[in-house]
């Protein structure tokens, strides 16, 4: 069932459908505006669902080989005091397999990078427009790159992101995402001396949390309630101003930032799911799909699932089948997944004084109650296994 593939978009999801389309024979172009893959990103957070699909593509084993594995964390407030602890790996492990791993988002780019088959990378050639064809009827898709040249794909994969410009023209009347009602910043930085995990909540839809990473580092990000839109001219020492008095290790990692080194983004969720995951020849993949808030970690890992399950159906099924079978298998369970992390960012982005006081009260709930039952209740999400597997 082979052919040529166009991938648009070498973010996470793009590079692993390419690899994963590789696999299978297809012959795979994947283009990005960028004229490099930058090491930029901050940290990405890997369950085992994504776990599952990495190891699909072989790369599995080496990003845990790269990763800390998570291990104990809690939530506290703002002086330092513990509103509760837990520590999950443990219970991941036995339900899952593998517990949460944190690993550089650069890094990950690179090992997914390096799947594809030379010269299949094309950064700094852009996609300007893409004719979706019929898989029916055997029209190919026409894919319009930058410099006016127009190629044939038996398969297009739409992964160019949350703001994605095919999602735009193959769905023209959806409305796109929406904003979350608040911004979030992400940034590497050196782990101060006994850091651990952690996730402290504070007023104003304000949180911190810090991940322990491989090579004594820590992935933080940081969350507050504002109009959309909102940016600052130095976000390192916007982040000092909001978070600076917190309790340490927080002021330690926040010293030494330079602007360049923290990312600032609304959070966006696509509200609406689209009405399926493909028309013609093209599939839309990871946000461009399906765009979700962050609170579940879900982002990247629902992408790398698109991708191998893509693959896996376009491998063994004609087209038209093939393509319709990804939507059946993939939007109902994104949908599941993107509704859970927006009633999560609707508890721990509570400002007000009554919200605030349920959030700490089920933060209190759920780090005393067993790991075993909160890891149970996660099954949902983290027990997906790829197409093909037992």
């Amino acid at each position: 069932m082979a052919g040529r593939a166009v991938v648009v978009g070498a973010g996470v999801g793009g590079l692993a459908a390419g690899a994963a389309l590789a696999r299978t024979g297809w012959q795979v172009a994947v283009h990005d505006r960028a004229p490099a893959l930058e090491p930029v990103g901050a940290g990405i957070s890997l369950w085992p669902n994504a776990l599952r699909a990495l190891d699909v593509l072989g790369v599995g084993d080496a990003v845990r080989a790269r990763s800390v594995r998570g291990a104990g964390t809690g939530i506290r407030r703002p002086d330092g005091r513990w509103l509760g602890r837990t520590d999950l790996a443990g219970a991941l492990t036995a339900r899952f397999g593998d517990p949460l791993v944190v690993l550089a988002r650069a890094e990950l780019v690179g090992l997914l990078g390096g799947l594809l088959p030379p010269g299949a990378l094309r950064p700094g050639s852009p996609v300007e427009g893409v004719a979706p064809g019929d898989p029916v009827t055997g029209e190919p898709a026409r894919v319009g790159l930058a410099d006016g040249e127009q190629v044939e794909a038996d398969l297009v994969v739409a992964a160019d992101g949350i703001r994605s410009g095919l999602r735009s023209s193959l769905f023209p009347a959806h409305p796109g995402p929406v904003y979350a009602g608040y911004t979030a910043w992400r940034l590497l930085a050196p782990a101060p001396a006994g850091a651990q995990g952690s996730e402290t909540w504070g007023p104003g839809g304000r949180r911190f949390g810090v991940l322990p990473m491989a090579g004594h580092r820590v992935y933080c990000y940081a969350t507050a309630t504002a109009p959309p839109g909102t940016a600052h001219q130095d976000e390192a020492e916007e982040l000092r101003l909001r978070f600076g008095d917190w309790h340490d290790p927080v002021p330690e990692i926040l010293g030494g930032l330079r602007p360049g080194q923290v990312l600032h983004h609304d959070i966006l969720d696509l509200v609406t799911p689209l009405p399926r995951l493909a028309v013609g020849r093209v599939a839309l993949l990871g946000d461009a799909a399906h765009a979700m808030t962050p609170e579940l970690g879900q982002g990247g890992c629902q992408a790398l699932e698109d991708a191998v399950t893509l693959a896996a159906l376009a491998a063994g099924t004609p087209l038209p089948a093939a393509l319709e079978r990804y939507t059946g298998l993939r939007l109902p369970r994104t949908t599941r997944v993107a509704a859970r992390s927006r009633s999560a960012a609707r508890l721990t982005q509570a400002s007000g004084a009554v919200g605030t006081r349920l959030r700490d009260l089920s933060g209190r709930i759920v780090t005393r109650v067993p790991a075993r039952v909160v890891v149970g209740a996660m099954a949902p999400v983290l027990d997906w296994r790829p197409p093909g597997s037992r």
